[in-house]
């Protein structure tokens, strides 16, 4: 699939505002889907909520499109409050302004694509010169121009995904919302349209709010994301910060894959504003504190790329260690390497390699600076 290159001048004007969430809960009986969240969307920002299945997105999502009540809290949408419990304020989701991309495209079978995304434009009464334009426009944005005339079900599913677009942005809203809108695609799919989405949302300058469970998705396509756990907010930050400084262990461990080593703090070792970690089979660990005080159990979370792997010594007199190779799996970009360091087992994940024999001798090394302390451990 190609990528867009839309370079034409944009007709379609699209006023972003800012998102304020404040102390959100939503309740079904006794059990609480979203416990107190709160975060807050800069005018033209695209942020994602991240976190695995029942951890409380798709519902906070759907409240800030006003399709969930809230049992507490306060939403704002462009400085305006749309929802709070403290002044019983709850204004109804056609009266917001928003626009939703669901994961189910959820556009009409038996219309055309210019009439799937003439709808809401013609809902709101807009004039029939005014729908032309807007329409015609918003299908080209999404490269789908040509296909004016086709019935919706005549398309593939990534084609009724870029209808769904068009639909979305026809009428100009100030948010947009996504609700895990590519998990019905294929992989490569799936991949040309992160990008497609991401550039698109970068020409429109519209604030976004995006869902998925898809990590890559996450580093992606967003400007931040907000990772989520049973109802809570584990760690808000931008995707660099999110993957380089995890906060605490679900953290590490959902976004990419991590190594955690825990250990007993030795300030005696410590060096060049690092701290140092004995491991319980006597191997030492410097690592950054980022800030944070150790707690009953340090543990450094160590990303499996930043782990280097050689056959012979490296060079340099901290973190690095001898390891003995349980098993190597080749994934055609990189080779995931199992080694045993100490009493425990390490993973590696490296560049292709030539084959390496189960039992070989190695070693490993590890950039201090890639050894991050985490939160309450």
């Amino acid at each position: 699939m190609a990528i867009w290159h839309n370079t034409a001048p944009a007709v379609l004007a699209l006023k972003a505002e800012p998102i304020e969430v404040e102390d959100l809960s939503i309740q079904y009986g006794p059990v609480m889907a979203v416990r107190g969240v709160s975060f807050a969307v800069q005018p033209g920002e695209q942020l994602t909520l991240l976190g695995p299945s029942g951890c409380g997105k798709t519902t906070t999502l759907r409240a800030l499109a006003g399709l969930e009540r809230p049992s507490a809290g306060t939403i704002r949408i462009g400085g305006h409050v749309v929802y709070s419990s403290a002044e019983h304020i709850d204004i109804p989701a056609e009266k917001r302004g928003l626009s939703m991309v669901f994961q189910s495209y959820a556009i009409w079978p038996h219309m055309t694509v210019f009439d799937n995304v003439a709808y809401g434009l013609r809902v709101r009464k807009r004039p029939k010169a005014e729908i032309e334009a807007r329409v015609r426009e918003s299908l080209d944005l999404v490269q789908m121009g040509a296909y004016a005339a086709r019935r919706a079900s005549q398309l593939s599913g990534g084609q009724q995904q870029r209808v769904a677009l068009a639909r979305a942005v026809a009428f100009s809203p100030p948010v947009l919302l996504f609700d895990e809108p590519l998990s019905n695609l294929d992989a490569k799919l799936r991949a040309d349209m992160r990008i497609e989405l991401r550039e698109l949302q970068h020409r429109l300058g519209v604030t976004s709010v995006y869902v998925t469970h898809d990590l890559e998705e996450a580093l992606a396509m967003s400007d931040r994301i907000v990772v989520m756990r049973d109802g809570v907010i584990e760690q808000a930050g931008t995707p660099t910060e999110i993957y380089a400084r995890p906060r605490n262990r679900f953290v590490a461990d959902f976004v990419g894959s991590s190594n955690l080593v825990s250990g007993r703090l030795r300030p005696d070792l410590a060096r060049d504003g690092l701290i140092a970690l004995e491991m319980p089979s006597g191997e030492i660990v410097l690592g950054d504190a980022c800030g944070r005080a150790p707690g009953a159990e340090p543990t450094f979370s160590i990303r499996t790329v930043h782990l280097q792997f050689s056959a012979a010594r490296p060079e340099g007199t901290v973190n690095v260690w001898p390891v003995r190779v349980h098993r190597c799996v080749f994934q055609g970009d990189f080779t995931q390497i199992h080694v045993a360091w100490g009493d425990r087992d390490l993973v590696i994940r490296s560049a292709a390699l030539e084959p390496i024999a189960e039992g070989q001798s190695a070693w490993i090394s590890a950039d201090p600076a890639r050894c991050v302390l985490l939160e309450g451990a």
